[in-house]
């Protein structure tokens, strides 16, 4: 999953934010940034800023909103899983019991058609699951198109050029970093943020193993469930 710093990265600070060399900056720091007087004072005009985005979205009651809803969706598909692989290692039960009073012919059509279900549903319920993670990645998003205004606003207040990445700074005066700053302003003006669509995959009921529907979504490689882990390896078709 991409960082916020990275997205940042991606698509700028509304034309304020730079990467800048650590080189670059200390001539800068030397030619324009923020005098300090004997006693430790900066002087107001401070031209370079610097900011932790992850820590400041981590940090935000808009993040802790997202914690608590993920927190739930995820508990709540965990017990789906759990459910379905319950009741198809029952039906796996079940038709093996029955494989002495059938056919070889029957129990393989059976077994076979079992095996395709059981897929599909895997399927499904991990479509599930990178849906959650896409939500994530759509409230960081929001998160980010709604900030960037008040970063705006705070450079402008500060009489500030521009604005970098705290983590390019070796040695630098604490009161250049906003983040502390932009949090109170975030958690001020944008509160716990406006929750984001629930992707549809996450909205419509869990397929249900007695009637055989299943999505045919793509697998994604992240998530933990039950399916996934193989509880439930196709039937031998063997005699």
């Amino acid at each position: 999953m991409m960082s916020l710093r990275h997205r940042v990265g991606l698509i700028g600070l509304a034309g304020l934010t730079a990467l800048v060399s650590v080189p670059a900056l200390a001539q800068t720091a030397a030619q324009n940034g923020p005098s300090a007087t004997r006693d430790g004072a900066v002087s107001a005009n401070m031209p370079i800023l610097t900011l932790d985005w992850d820590e400041l979205y981590q940090s935000s009651e808009w993040a802790r909103r997202v914690k608590q809803q993920l927190a739930r969706e995820t508990a709540s598909l965990g017990s789906e899983n759990k459910r379905i692989a319950d009741d198809l290692v029952s039906e796996e039960k079940s038709l093996t019991q029955r494989r002495a009073s059938m056919t070889p012919q029957a129990f393989q059509k059976a077994a076979a058609e079992f095996d395709k279900k059981a897929t599909g549903i895997r399927a499904a319920q991990k479509a599930k699951a990178e849906a959650l993670a896409h939500q994530v990645e759509a409230e960081q998003q929001a998160f980010l198109k709604a900030a960037l205004p008040l970063l705006d606003d705070l450079l402008r207040e500060k009489g500030a050029q521009i604005v970098i990445d705290r983590r390019v700074i070796i040695r630098g005066l604490s009161q250049i970093d906003v983040t502390d700053d932009m949090r109170d302003i975030v958690d001020a003006k944008l509160g716990s943020g406006i929750p984001q669509p629930v992707p549809e995959e996450l909205g419509g009921t869990a397929p249900d193993p007695a009637s055989g529907a299943a999505s045919e979504a793509t697998a994604p490689k992240d998530g933990a469930d039950l399916l996934e882990q193989g509880e439930m390896p196709p039937l031998s078709t063997a005699p």
